[in-house]
């Protein structure tokens, strides 16, 4: 049966809102809604089926984060993401169709954080994400495959004062976070399916205000889907993905509720992953800025005891605020300590 309060609360909420609150956000996630498919341990991730949507779940997301460097030695990072949110678990053709579909794009730099929001209803061609080969829009904006095995893609975005035109390459398999994809993010069973692609090349342009800019560097892809992804006390994360110097990526998540859950995978320059246990993680934030009236911890020191790992993150700008519908942070970060790399940083629920 379809459930007219959601369509009617979260359509007014996308589209009609100037801006909601992030603790409605984080509160559509840990709705209970049993028509819908829940991951289940042992759940097989199968490619290329998996790029594409999930109609039999409710909310999911395809995520690029890249860390950059310009011909003059100057950073950036840019952040490309296309979220979809169902209100049934089936397809509807043309107008009849109830999915959402929002499109966030970013450029970051040391002085500027420049961001944009699109929207879009499913099933009238404004936005769809096609799995063979894998092809994933909203408006103008696009995240495609150059080839049918997924090793080369082009990802472009544009808004006002921004525009990027970034060719992906990577050249290591698809790692699945987790246990075998399946991603614990809670003590009560909540969970996603969740795989990424940290071994992406990048190279490509950016416009800024009408400059042009040359960058190479980095990329991070993410690949999460759920019907129930936060427990009800839940109320955000804070989410590192990690390039180390050595090749090695790291990925960290911290979930705040009640009882705080904390996960991450350490994936060696190969591939091969090791799921890192909970209590060998510690988070500490060691410095706070208020932006847009919300206490943010912009600087971070992380532990994985058993690997005697211990990082101090700094921001390459600390005001990375997306002041979107559902505002968070987000921006790209360098680290020091024990190892040293870049990578970014995603912090929601403040």
């Amino acid at each position: 049966m379809l459930d007219k309060y959601f369509i009617f609360t979260f359509i007014v909420l996308i589209f009609f809102a100037p801006k909601a609150s992030s603790e409605e956000y984080m509160n559509f996630l840990s709705q209970e809604k049993k028509e819908f498919e829940m991951p289940i341990p042992g759940g097989q991730i199968i490619f290329p089926r998996d790029h594409g949507a999930h109609v039999k779940f409710r909310t999911e997301w395809w995520y690029l984060t890249t860390n950059l460097r310009a011909d003059d030695g100057k950073e950036y990072g840019c952040q490309w993401t296309l979220f979809r949110h169902a209100s049934e678990p089936l397809m509807r053709s043309g107008w009849d169709d109830r999915t959402i579909w929002m499109g966030h794009a970013a450029v970051t730099n040391l002085n500027e954080h420049l961001y944009a929001e699109t929207l879009a209803r499913g099933g009238i061609g404004q936005a769809a994400v096609e799995n063979e080969p894998f092809n994933a829009f909203i408006d103008d904006w696009s995240f495609t495959a150059l080839d049918s095995n997924f090793s080369k893609a082009l990802v472009t975005a544009s808004a006002q004062d921004f525009s990027y035109k970034l060719h992906l390459e990577r050249n290591a398999p698809f790692v699945l976070q987790g246990v075998s994809g399946y991603s614990l993010k809670s003590h009560g069973g909540q969970a996603s399916y969740y795989y990424s692609q940290p071994f992406f090349r990048v190279d490509g342009g950016l416009k800024i205000h009408n400059q042009s800019i040359h960058v190479t560097g980095q990329g991070w892809m993410d690949r999460e889907w759920s019907s129930q992804i936060l427990a009800p006390d839940q109320k955000g994360w804070d989410w590192f993905s990690l390039h180390l110097a050595d090749g090695s990526k790291v990925m960290l998540f911290r979930l705040r509720g009640n009882l705080t859950y904390l996960s991450g995978n350490w994936i060696m320059p190969n591939g091969d992953t090791t799921v890192l246990n909970e209590n060998d993680i510690k988070f500490e934030p060691l410095e706070e800025r208020n932006i847009d009236h919300h206490p943010i911890p912009t600087r971070w020191r992380l532990s994985i005891l058993s690997r005697h790992f211990i990082i101090e993150t700094k921001s390459l700008n600390p005001n990375s605020w997306m002041s979107v519908r559902f505002p968070y942070w987000e921006g790209p970060i360098s680290f020091a300590g024990t190892s040293q790399g870049v990578g970014y940083l995603e912090m929601t629920g403040y």
